[in-house]
């Protein structure tokens, strides 16, 4: 490993006196960093080639014994570094050069963002999250331990390279999905745009690092099954409440999380007199208004004066997610529905066979389920316009229906 030293001026930040700064700039395998010396010059005296101050007065001579130290200092500075043995970034040799010391590490500040998580639990993040950006800092730390043999890595070491270490790390190692590997990459990338902010790091390297999400197969019920699952007759009261709580989920769009959470509070009288469900997204905290359906008020009476309901304030007997979606198979089994219920099955059965299927506005659904931007709505519209498609293919053939011509 080697560094380079040159010097430049930089006529782009010149002074209202028409001075102009001469930086310093070092290269380390491939990395670069600039930086001020402080010397500001005419750039008529100013010799590109020999990178110096052309003249020989006292005030030439000492200008140049300036820059020549500088030169020294960066070289003296690298030394150190090399002869500890351990690896270092040019980000790290810039730091040392501008006095500043005890560079923070990347497990170290996604730990001052999980503190900062866990401490509005319940307000801004849920414990789902929570439990996603622990998972995080375990396979982060997991990576670094094996790549590098260290239990935490300077900033300023992340760099291309490692992003893509990480992320073969993940998909070929751990056998993630691209799209489960991207969770990874969103909070890593939050920690560097932390570090960012607090003046840390100067330029993310996700800015060249691009990761893709792969279009996922969205479950949903047609509006038969859905009415097939409503009138099915069961014998025990816990499938029946699963499945209670499932239609509802299917006329209203909340997910689990606003689902767990719905009481009293949250259903208010409209301006056309109807009752409404008002409530915050635990997951983004965009509102979500959503008119209630004469099915989903049916539900909502039948739980009215049910003692697990009662005793939790809400307003349905809700199981933890992970039950609701273990109970939610067995529901699919009985019923004869070949696919692989969820609770957020029954929030894209409301988006599309529910609303957009029956001309409800991609707006007015977007608005309903709280999406921050209706791009993430139009992943439903889509799977509407295929099934439109099929329909009216298969459509013509039962009518033996050609081309006129």
């Amino acid at each position: 490993m080697r560094i380079t030293v040159n010097f430049s001026l930089k006529k782009s930040k010149s002074r209202t006196d028409d001075k102009c700064p001469i930086y310093l700039r070092c290269t380390m395998h491939g990395q670069r960093f600039e930086l001020s010396t402080g010397i500001f010059i005419d750039p008529v005296i100013w010799i590109e080639e020999k990178q110096q101050v052309k003249g020989r007065t006292e005030e030439v001579k000492i200008l140049n014994s300036r820059l020549d130290k500088t030169a020294f200092r960066v070289q003296d500075i690298y030394n150190q570094l090399a002869a500890k043995g351990e690896p270092f970034s040019a980000m790290h040799l810039k730091n040392k050069l501008r006095g500043l010391s005890g560079e923070k590490g990347v497990l170290e500040i996604l730990d001052g963002i999980i503190n900062g998580i866990e401490g509005r639990i319940g307000n801004d993040y849920s414990e789902g999250t929570l439990k996603h950006y622990k998972t995080t800092y375990s396979r982060l730390s997991e990576f670094i331990k094996i790549r590098f043999g260290r239990t935490d890595l300077l900033l300023s070491m992340v760099d291309y390279n490692f992003l893509n270490s990480f992320d073969l790390y993940l998909k070929t190692d751990l056998w993630l999905k691209p799209n489960t590997a991207l969770t990874y990459h969103k909070h890593l990338k939050k920690v560097l745009n932390t570090a960012i902010a607090m003046n840390l790091l100067s330029v993310n390297p996700y800015n060249s690092f691009k990761v893709k999400r792969n279009e996922t197969h969205r479950d949903y019920l047609t509006l038969q099954e859905l009415y097939h699952l409503e009138r099915k007759k069961f014998f025990t009261l816990r499938m029946e409440i699963i499945r209670d709580v499932f239609v509802f989920a299917c006329y209203t769009g909340l997910a689990y999380a606003e689902l767990q959470k719905l009481s009293d509070d949250h259903i208010h009288i409209g301006n056309d007199g109807e009752e409404w469900i008002i409530i915050d997204r635990t997951k983004t905290d965009i509102r979500c208004r959503v008119p209630l359906l004469p099915k989903a008020k049916a539900v909502l009476n039948k739980y009215k004066d049910f003692p697990q309901s009662e005793n939790k304030r809400r307003l349905l007997p809700i199981h933890s997610n992970q039950k609701m979606n273990e109970y939610l198979k067995e529901l699919a089994t009985i019923c004869g529905i070949n696919k692989n219920l969820s609770m957020h099955v029954a929030r894209h059965t409301f988006a599309t066979s529910v609303t957009l299927s029956n001309g409800v506005p991609l707006e007015t659904v977007s608005k309903m389920l709280g999406h921050t931007s209706i791009k993430t709505t139009q992943i439903y519209a889509r799977i509407v316009d295929s099934k439109i498609s099929a329909d009216m293919k298969g459509l013509a053939m039962r009518m033996g229906m050609t081309e006129i011509g």
